[in-house]
């Protein structure tokens, strides 16, 4: 009897044990790829990640955390215990302070790691989970959006395996991707100082810290309705968004050498089943044509052949309309230009194909025009609303003050351009709100945007439409999804291959942030035909981590602010930058080729291309080349400087130069197949008129270094008139004199706005489109820069007294270097 009781009592103890040799508490998990290990404690801490090769710790031990954490009532919760089941390969967390138990699947591969979160018990009131963050002390190269962080010996980094799992920080509740700026060298955030000596980063998915840098994600649970500060409102209702919530979200983690980052980041595309769109059959993370310029200009069906014969004069392959559409929304297209709407489009897109040139648009993403039949005569209910109220009063169709029971979405007038609201099938514009109660909107517009004006009953809802400063409206999430759908089947049905993913902080009127975003272009993407996927150019207004593995690159630089040298120029160098620490095909943004443009203008761009090997968008018009007299020049020095680019033909001492602004080039094919580059010096100065007292000298001083040899010298010279200066007047008895030699003085009169040209060997006057006005007849050679510095005197006469700076460039040429041409 003893023995049957202890056999009985010893069956359970058994089994128990049974259980521990499948979940044994123990005091750290190692997992190992190839090239990099992590380590975790029986807390669920990340203690260790280590280079194998190297056999060097990266992880920062005194700013180590969990794996993943919770929150829960708006506290962040670490583990308390972590267990490994090997027989599921199943991490096992528990979170005593809240209740919590999770389960994380852990897939080990070659060069990654991935983590599942399978099972979240009991996981009602749970309002997200992050992943890490995870200290590292590798901070030389921080890939802020794509989430890697690199030094000279390794990298580490971390991906979402989902749209929903976000790369980043939860720093707020709308999940807007935080832009902040970092100093070089210094690691301070947010410091006004020069703006040469600070990073822009747009995105934390990694981010730098005074010891190196942290690498974070998260995933937030939708299932109910939340009001957040969002987008310039304190207030904004967030709808529930029913996604499965925490579970399911998953990451990888990767440490490699730096030469395999972007195969890792390749392999876990394919093995994850993340976009991994090609560019005629290479991946675009790497492909060759992934920075291509493009031509920015507009066509239609009557002068597209005309516009096809400049894109190809130029050597581009790309042809993109900046302005396509009469309505966003619906996406109806001009009808001037495109009569049949989307046939007419395909008909132009085959026309382009068969001359070798593809066609591609701009547009707003989820912008919706108030033209658009999404907005009148009927406005559609999935409009994006800040939030709701009920009517305190029956309203007649005329009533110019509008009664409502609660203010709080409505007397918000930042991001509040329209000032719009919906009753029904009716929108409203109204100018203030009551300053107390009763609540009231004042001076309404009734039946605005070709809605119908009508009564409504106390208690109707009204909702106050969420709209942005360019006076659109936006969608919620399920109009936002219809949206991307139409652009997909205008690709579809047309064969585009080219879009830019402007205004996608539209997609935030969802109140989701950068997920919205990124759902906006996962569905259109998702929704092309494969053959479209692999040919098709995207970029955007702004980055995403998850958006990383669709876009083929971002082109950020606008041409409307300055000069063509002078526009957003900090911003383009310092997009440099942003690409190399994202490991993107670098772009240097849009320039506009205006009247005035000159050769020298477009080959400093180009030089600057060449040098980062980033492409770019030229935006001008049909008519602006047809006047411009010098077309046939800028095109061909736009064809031979990108296909050298395409062709890899530039050293890496050359691109470094190229990179400088200090450095101009001129570039030319030769007869014998190859280019001849030749560095070109040159210095800037401006003459002012000055009102001097009778025989006091006016003329101006001015140094030139010239690094090469003798040679005449080459100018241009620009009476640039302001606004306030005299329309009509004129620059004359114009003289250089260099090194006290005797001085050239120029028989001209240089009207406002014209240009005087000198190429070393004839002087010529030009109007500002460039049409050749005069060539001058000079009575003695031109005078001679010497090796080294030069002194340069320069003078003249104006006709009035409200005369204009006078702008003067000195030019030299070094000595050509020739390139073989590659076949």
């Amino acid at each position: 009897m003893k023995k049957r009781s202890l056999i009985k009592h010893l069956v359970p103890i058994l089994a128990v044990l049974a259980g521990m040799a499948v979940l044994p508490v123990t005091a750290q998990v190692n997992f190992k790829t190839k090239q990099w290990s992590i380590q975790l404690d029986n807390s669920g801490k990340v203690t260790s990640m280590k280079s194998l090769a190297l056999q060097k710790e990266f992880i920062f031990a005194d700013k180590a955390t969990a794996l993943m954490s919770i929150k829960k009532e708006g506290h962040i919760l670490a583990p308390g215990s972590c267990a490994w089941n090997a027989k599921n390969s199943e991490l096992l967390l528990s979170y005593p302070q809240a209740g919590v138990e999770a389960k994380v699947k852990v897939q080990r591969n070659d060069r990654y790691i991935s983590f599942e979160l399978t099972q979240l018990t009991p996981s009602e009131n749970i309002e997200l989970i992050l992943w890490g963050p995870y200290p590292v002390t590798i901070a030389d190269t921080v890939g802020e959006v794509v989430g890697v962080v690199r030094n000279k010996e390794f990298a580490i980094g971390i991906q979402a395996l989902n749209v929903k799992t976000l790369g980043g920080y939860p720093n707020e509740e709308s999940d807007i991707e935080p832009s902040y700026d970092v100093f070089e060298g210094h690691n301070k955030v947010d410091v006004k100082e020069d703006d040469m000596n600070k990073q822009s980063f747009r995105g934390d998915v990694a981010r730098p810290t005074d010891y190196g840098a942290v690498l974070q994600a998260y995933c937030r649970n939708r299932d109910k309705d939340r009001v957040i500060e969002n987008w310039g409102h304190s207030a904004y209702l967030a709808p529930a968004f029913k996604d499965g919530g925490v579970t399911g979200s998953k990451i990888a983690l990767f440490g490699v050498a730096n030469a395999d980052v972007l195969p890792t980041i390749s392999q876990i595309e394919l093995k994850e089943g993340l976009p991994h769109p090609l560019l005629d059959g290479e991946w675009g993370k790497q492909a060759l044509h992934a920075s291509e310029s493009y031509l920015i200009m507009d066509f239609g069906i009557d002068n597209l052949q005309e516009a096809i014969a400049v894109t190809k004069q130029a050597g581009l392959r790309y042809l993109y309309h900046g302005d396509p559409f009469d309505n966003w929304g619906h996406f109806k297209l001009h009808a001037k230009e495109f009569p049949e709407n989307w046939t007419t489009m395909k008909q132009c897109v085959e026309t382009a194909k068969a001359k070798g040139v593809r066609l591609g648009i701009h547009t707003l993403s989820n912008f919706i025009t108030t033209n658009d039949p999404y907005v009148t005569p009927v406005p559609d209910p999935r409009l994006a609303k800040v939030g709701y109220s009920q009517l305190s009063a029956a309203i007649d169709a005329n009533a110019k003050e509008i009664g409502i029971r609660d203010p709080v979405y409505f007397n918000q007038f930042q991001n509040n351009t329209l000032k719009s609201v919906v009753i029904g099938n009716e929108i409203i514009r109204y100018g203030t709100v009551s300053t107390s109660a009763p609540w009231k909107l004042l001076d309404c517009q009734r039946g605005s945007f070709g809605t119908n004006a009508a009564a409504h009953s106390a208690n109707d809802t009204i909702g106050k439409l969420m709209d942005h400063p360019y006076k659109v409206f936006l969608t919620d999430y399920a109009l936002q999804e219809e949206m991307a759908k139409t652009l997909a089947r205008l690709f579809n049905e047309t064969g585009l291959m080219q879009i830019s993913f402007d205004g996608l902080e539209g997609c935030w009127s969802s109140g989701m942030g950068q997920y919205a975003k990124q759902l906006f272009t996962k569905t259109w993407y998702d929704n092309l035909t494969p053959e479209l996927k692999g040919k098709v150019i995207n970029d955007a207004s702004m980055p995403g981590h998850y958006f990383w593995h669709i876009y083929t690159r971002m082109n950020w630089g606008e041409p409307w602010y300055a000069g063509f040298r002078e526009s957003q120029l900090q911003l383009r160098l310092k997009n440099q930058q942003f690409f190399r620490r994202n490991l993107m095909p670098s772009m240097l943004g849009w320039f506009s080729l205006r009247p005035e443009t000159t050769p020298e203008d477009i080959e400093w761009m180009l030089t600057l291309g060449a040098g980062y090997n980033a492409g770019f968008g030229l935006a001008t018009s049909l008519e602006t080349l047809r006047k411009h007299g010098k077309k046939d020049e800028l095109l061909g020095l736009i064809k031979t400087w990108e296909q050298a680019r395409m062709e890899n033909i530039f050293s890496e001492a050359q691109k470094e130069q190229m990179r400088s602004l200090k450095h101009e080039f001129h570039l030319e094919m030769t007869g014998n197949s190859q280019y001849k580059l030749t560095p070109v010096y040159n210095a800037y100065f401006k003459h002012t008129q000055q009102m001097k007292q009778p025989g006091e000298p006016v003329f101006s001083t001015l140094t030139f270094n010239n690094p090469a040899a003798s040679q005449p010298v080459s100018f241009i010279i620009t009476l640039a008139a302001s606004k306030e200066s005299d329309p009509d007047v004129t620059f004359d008895q114009i003289s250089i004199g260099i090194n006290h030699q005797d001085a050239l003085i120029l028989p001209v009169s240089l009207k406002r706005n014209q240009f005087l040209k000198c190429d070393g060997k004839i002087v010529q006057v030009y109007n500002r489109q460039w049409q050749l006005l005069q060539t001058l007849d000079l009575n003695k050679p031109l005078p001679v820069l010497s090796s080294g510095t030069n002194e340069i005197t320069f003078d003249g006469k104006y006709s009035g007294e409200n005369g204009a700076d006078v702008k003067l460039e000195i030019r030299s040429n070094g000595q050509p270097e020739l390139i073989q041409k590659r076949h």
